[in-house]
């Protein structure tokens, strides 16, 4: 057999070798980022215009996130945040739109605190999904839903849920466990502070 045809063969079952390799690594990939990302995967996935960029995407608020110093809030803190929050859902009785307000305001401080760049909201959004990606939609429903009662197109129903939204990652961010990249058991994490942090239904018309 001629020279170059062993030539052609090997340069050929180095190809083949190289992109089973290439495959096998991505399949890895989406493997590790569907682990990290929980359902936000699947939202990027779908918003995105293809699974490179989604990955990508993902792939880069890791990233940024490994830079950062985010760090638990100290119990102090912590007891600080309760007691403001608190005081926030008392105020949806009589003043709903500033009890939202104030509610936003307490995830960002609370953010800050922990070391959260907190310059703008797409910001703060890929920031959280990073560490509690099976809660940041309900911030980024929050936050449309309060925008929309700034704009003079919110209801009172709306801003309740808002408040609510606004409540799932408050507990995260308060909580002691949420120092860990990812929080996954929901269950214990609501035993453990909705009975600190719950609206009720006698103050604000949500369900207990």
């Amino acid at each position: 057999m001629p020279g170059w045809v062993w030539i052609v063969i090997v340069a050929a079952v180095v190809v083949v070798v190289a992109l089973a390799v290439l495959s096998m690594r991505a399949r890895r990939r989406t493997r590790e980022l569907q682990g990290r990302f929980g359902p936000e995967y699947e939202r990027t996935l779908e918003s995105a215009e293809n699974k490179r960029v989604a990955e990508a995407d993902l792939a880069s608020r890791q990233e940024r996130r490994e830079k950062l110093d985010v760090r638990p809030l100290t119990a102090a803190a912590r007891e600080r945040y309760l007691a403001q929050w608190q005081s926030a859902q008392a105020q949806f009785v009589d003043t709903p739109g500033a009890a939202v307000a104030a509610a936003d305001q307490l995830i960002q401080s609370a953010m800050a605190e922990r070391g959260y760049p907190v310059d703008d909201f797409d910001t703060r959004a890929a920031d959280i999904s990073v560490d509690h990606p099976q809660v940041v939609e309900n911030y980024r429903e929050a936050h449309r839903l309060a925008q929309g009662n700034a704009d003079g197109n919110g209801s009172t129903e709306d801003l309740r849920q808002a408040m609510r939204h606004y409540r799932a990652l408050f507990e995260e961010l308060v909580e002691p466990v949420a120092d860990e990249p990812v929080s996954r058991d929901r269950a214990e994490s609501d035993s453990r502070v909705t009975s600190r942090v719950r609206i009720g239904t006698d103050r604000d018309g949500s369900d207990r």
